[in-house]
């Protein structure tokens, strides 16, 4: 049994952020979010300059595609449009910041889940970070070969008239925090070397609360400055979401279906 209290309290996806955003001011922690908020700082800063020069062009341009008869539907759609790019363009980005920084993210996960257990996962350290850089960019293959259909999918949604254009947002927006989810959530789960397919499972079964806790991380990842910060303050909230509601679950699921594989 966990011998902090918090793991018997389980909270709601935004709450989870918040805890991720205390988690990541304790000492223990500080020195493995370095690397993980250089390389956001960098990535997304350098998206951003291109973003905002020239997203005006882009929205013009869908907004021609519109039948004329839809005409009056450009003041609802102009937001949902906007958001929508700000979405699309900041899971890209984050998907390769993610991607460079696997490794840290998933010792970063690593430690927080030690400071909230106070039970040893692996505790390599730096020494051995890169040791299981096959198995976390097999991992990251696996996250991209389930998106990237779903993705294509929307994508294509844009382009069917009226219906299609009226829904595509909203659908990507849901989607979209899906992703997140399982973006951030993957880190402790393949900690314990628990395998994608049951991942998506084991958060399937509380689908509200990922896809709350997803759509809030790709919201912030649009806003400047916090976007710098939400992928280690992600990355803490997932692993104390794991603390809380999944560890004990996966893990004897994991040893039971493991025989199997």
């Amino acid at each position: 049994m966990n011998s902090n209290n918090v793991v018997n309290q389980p909270l709601s996806g935004i709450n989870y952020l918040i805890k991720g955003a205390k988690l990541l001011r304790h000492p223990k922690l500080r020195t493995f979010v370095l690397v993980p908020l250089i390389i956001n700082i960098l990535i997304f800063a350098s998206a951003f300059w291109f973003l905002f020069s020239s997203i005006t062009d882009w929205i013009e341009s869908y907004m021609q595609m519109l039948p004329e008869l839809l005409s009056w539907l450009s003041y609802i759609l102009w937001p949902i449009i906007v958001f929508s790019i700000l979405f699309v363009f900041s899971f890209l980005f984050s998907t390769v910041a993610n991607l460079i920084a696997a490794p840290f993210n998933g010792l970063l996960a690593e430690k927080t889940e030690i400071l909230l257990t106070k039970q040893t996962v692996n505790d390599d350290g730096w020494q051995d970070l890169f040791k299981d850089l096959p198995r976390i960019l097999k991992r990251e293959c696996q996250k991209w070969l389930y998106f990237l259909p779903r993705i294509l999918g929307c994508l294509i949604l844009f382009w069917v008239p009226v219906i299609g254009q009226t829904i595509a947002p909203i659908v990507w927006f849901i989607f979209a925090g899906w992703m997140m989810a399982i973006q951030y959530a993957d880190y402790p789960f393949d900690n314990h070397k628990v395998s994608f397919a049951m991942m998506r499972k084991t958060l399937g079964k509380k689908m509200t609360k990922n896809i709350t806790f997803g759509m809030i991380v790709s919201f912030c990842t649009t806003i400047p400055v916090l976007n710098f910060i939400i992928m280690p303050i992600a990355v803490c909230g997932a692993t104390a979401a794991w603390v809380d509601l999944y560890k004990e679950q996966a893990l004897s699921e994991s040893v039971t279906v493991s025989p199997q594989r």
